[in-house]
This record gives C-alpha cells, structure tokens and sequence, in this order.
C-alpha cells in the first residue's frame, strides 16, 4: 500500500503520526548513545539531519508511542525521560552578529519558560552554561543537547569574510558551554553542512568525536539500496531501478552509499528524473570559486585529498577539494590508509551532479547561458546520429564565440587546459559515462566517453598554428582501443589539436577502429 511521501517533512512526530514512509534511523541513534557522548555530523543539505536530530529529541524524551515497529523500541529504557534543549539555526539568514546574539537569547529564553526556571546570566554563554545546569537540577536528569545546522550563520555569510568570523567567534561562545558544562550534559550531537577547523569554532569543545567519515555510519542520513527496495517497493512501479541508482545514489563516506532523501522523493511524487537537490540551491558561491581559481573540470571526477585536508575548513582558508566534498558536489570513491594518514579519491556522487555541475561550469565559462544550453542540446543530437564531423562544426562555431580578452583572463591549467575543459564538461553536462586520464597498459587516454553502443576516445594536443597529427598518431601508437574491444562496440579514435595563435580546434582527426 501507498504511504504518504514526507517531502520536506524534518519532523519525527508527523512522520510517524501521519503514517509516512520512514526509512528506519534508530538503530544508528541507539548505538551512538551507547558508545559516546559528544558527536559531530557534517552532511550536505537536504539530507535528513534535522530528522535524524528532531528523532534524538523524541528517544530522549520518552515519547514511546512514536517508536513502535522499529529498531530501537524493545531496547531502550521509557521509563527515563531526560530534558532536551535544541538550538535551531536552519531557519532564516544572519547577517550580522548582533542578529546571531539576538536569535541565540531567544532560543535559550524559550527554554528558560518551557523548564519553568529562572536564569540571571547576562551573556549568551553565561545564560546557556547557567541554563543547562538548572534545568538538570529541576528534572532530575543530565541535559541532552542538539544543534541543528551549527554553521549556517557562517556560511550565509562567507563571501563576506569580515562577518562571517563575527559569526564564527559568536558561535564559538556558545558550543564552548558544552565542555564546561559536562557533569550536567547526558549527550550532545551537532550538525552542519561544513566542519570548521577545531581550532576556529571547536577549540574549547576538543572532546568532539567527529563521525563524519566513519565508515558505520556513512548511512546514517540517506537511504540506502535497501530502503529503496523495501521501505518504498511501491513506489518503483514504471520507474527504471538502474536509472535510480545512477542519477540518485552513490554518496559515500567511506561506508555504505546512500541516495539523498529530497531527490528520491520528489522523483517518486513526479516520476520525472531531474535534478531535483541540484535545483534547490545553486551553488553560486561555488561555481565562482571555481572560476576564479581557474579549476581544470576534468580533475574533478577523480581529486585526492587526505582526510585532514577535507577537514581544513575556515572563513579564511577554503580548499576546493573540502568545499565541494562538504557540500555534496564530490563524495568518496576510494580509501587507502598509510601510515598515520588516509587518502581519498574524490568523484562525483552521482549523474546528477555531474551533470548540472558541470552545465553550470559552463555557463560561467562561456559568459552567456544560452550558449551552452542550446550546444548541449545540439550535442547530444549528434552523439545519436554519430556525426562526428558535424561535433568538429559545434566545438569550432563555439570556441570561436569565446572573447579573447576572456581567454586571457582564465589561463586554467594553460591553454590546453582551458579548451579541454570545456570540451569534457560539454559531455559531462549530458550525464554521460565519462573518464579522463583513463589508464591502460601503455599509457593515459585523455578522455573516453561510451554512449549509444559507441565508444570514442579522445586526445587533445596544442599546436602554434598548424596541425601535425600527434594527436590521432598517440592513440594510433599506444593502442588504447585495445582496453575497449571487451564491448564488441565501434571505436572511433579522435585526435583533437588547438592552435595557440587562432585559439580553436584547427585539428579534428578520426579513424574508426573495427
């Protein structure tokens, strides 16, 4: 039977007594509980953490009607019911840290009323820290404290610097209550879409366990393979489950994938596969950090970061690789651990992220939205009907649109790099099955791309002015096609060549391989 499909629905309560379809997260809630006191989680937005936190509240304060058929009912003591106070920063923007200061006191006001106590304290910190301690004393029972979207007042505000350490160093008050106020604190669990240096807004809160990558909870928000296949079976009638998994599913922290909840929600209530988390939020902030540092897009379906780097985090020092990881654009593909150190190999969670990313990208990069609207669309016509040449036609007609002042401007990786990456993210924005730097028995494939029972593999090379064919002649030699004669697919070998002096495609060389 059909349930009602909680879109945007962050409350435990009205899930369960509205008879909405729950992927069941208490198991998770139970273990955290037995094994720690103070956590943080950092998930991109949209993914169920205030559901997960508004659950914790609920467990805690003993509403055991809510928890009937699931994981956690027969295992927890309802007999004890523990205070709960929970600061919400998701609502609104801050944009000063007068309006912080105000919507902190507020909250903890609130809580002064619903415990019926009296507090005297002046300061946000003083009255949380004094607040905590007597509400333990009244109930009888340490407090639990939750926090929601603990950085949301800092990154509302990162692109300006200035005030977004205001906000850092209010914030940084407040959580620095929790340590002191241990002997009266049951269990605190903090949430958010980036994790800060300890340093910048942890530093008096250095008991924090970070669980984030830890791979037994990597699915802890998300729906799993699973969930998709029993929690919502009836929701897949007429819907491609192999499609799901390729435009949804496929962000990891270093555990079990999962699916983001918004996507898989709103494809089950319109059943029409789109971009559905990508389009509630465009990264702006993003995409122009990326322009600005002049990021080569090929790289980033396969970064190396370590784990303290993703880690590195602050208003004044935001690596690429952190950002894009924190905010949902790449997740983990691979781990190695070396001594004292873990590697990860970053990529794109899934198709739909690729590709709207990537659609984005390119709009930046050819200063009019339109341009590449119309040439992606256009592309995809000539992939279909394998018209390579018309391909050579396309690319040409829009590099040639490119301002030269605007080249100048946006070296990338070089003048190779710049033109190669518009050319990979023209696929990408497809959502097509893409890999650069593709590696075989003798050597790199610069990109390869299957799609329609084709394969093509490109090779790009900058001349001066002329072409001479190094470019065709280096998948010739090194035999690349050989890795992909598995398919009993057509092959065709691309050699694409830019001219530093016309700042084009002046070669575009084909062979098909049997």
């Amino acid at each position: 039977m059909r349930k009602k499909l909680p879109i945007g629905i962050q409350t435990f309560r009205e899930i369960r007594e509205d008879g909405c379809y729950y992927a069941d997260k208490t198991g998770f809630a139970r273990d955290l509980i037995e094994h720690g006191k103070y956590y943080f989680l950092s998930r991109p937005r949209r993914f169920g953490k205030s559901l997960f936190l508004d659950t914790l509240k609920e467990l805690f304060e003993g509403n055991e009607p809510l928890f009937r058929g699931l994981f956690v009912h027969d295992k927890w003591d309802w007999s004890i019911k523990y205070p709960v106070i929970r600061l919400n920063f998701s609502d609104g923007v801050l944009q000063s840290r007068h309006e912080l200061n105000a919507i902190i006191a507020e909250m903890l006001r609130r809580y002064q009323e619903w415990f019926d106590v009296k507090v005297e304290s002046v300061s946000n910190a003083g009255y949380f820290a004094e607040l905590v301690r007597m509400v333990s004393i009244k109930c009888g029972q340490r407090v639990v404290v939750l926090v929601d979207e603990y950085d949301k007042p800092i990154l509302d505000n990162i692109e300006s610097a200035d005030i977004a350490a205001e906000m850092r160093e209010g914030l940084r008050d407040i959580y620095s209550v929790i340590k002191g106020a241990d002997a009266y604190i049951k269990f605190a669990f903090l949430t958010g879409v980036s994790k800060f240096s300890k340093v910048s807004i942890f530093s008096g809160l250095n008991n924090l366990e970070d669980i984030t990558i830890n791979k037994r909870y990597s699915a802890i928000c998300g729906y799993t393979d699973n969930d998709v296949d029993t929690v919502f079976a009836t929701e897949l009638e007429e819907l491609d489950r192999e499609q799901i998994r390729r435009w949804y599913n496929g962000y990891n922290w270093t555990g079990e994938s999962v699916y983001n909840p918004f996507d898989l929600l709103l494809l089950f209530s319109n059943r029409e596969f789109r971009s559905w988390w990508f389009e509630t939020g465009t990264p702006t902030f993003l995409i122009k950090l990326l322009s600005e540092r002049k990021q080569f897009t090929p790289d980033l379906a396969h970064i190396m970061a370590t784990e303290s780097l993703l880690s590195t985090f602050d208003v004044n020092n935001i690596p690429t690789e952190a950002l894009m990881f924190q905010t949902g654009y790449l997740t983990i593909d691979s781990v190695r651990n070396l001594p004292g150190r873990m590697e990860l190999t970053l990529k794109y969670p899934n198709l739909e992220v690729q590709a709207r990313l990537n659609d984005c990208l390119l709009q930046v990069m050819s200063q009019d939205p339109m341009i590449p609207i119309r040439n992606v669309s256009r592309l995809y016509d000539l992939l279909m009907a394998n018209d390579l040449p018309a391909m050579q036609e396309l690319f040409h007609c829009f590099y040639a649109s490119i301002p030269h002042d605007w080249y100048r401007k946006n070296q990338l990786s070089g003048f190779e790099g710049y033109y190669a990456s518009i050319f990979y993210s023209y696929f990408a924005a497809l959502g097509l099955e893409i890999r650069v730097e593709d590696p075989t028995s003798h050597g790199r494939i610069d990109m390869s791309v299957r799609f329609n029972g084709n394969i093509y593999l490109f090779e790009f090379k900058v001349v001066e002015i002329v072409p001479d064919g190094r470019a065709l002649k280096q998948i010739q030699i090194k035999n690349y096609a050989d890795k992909y004669r598995q398919y009993n697919e057509p092959i065709y070998l691309i050699g694409v060549e830019f001219s530093r002096e016309s700042r084009n495609i002046v070669g575009f060389e084909i062979e098909e391989v049997v």
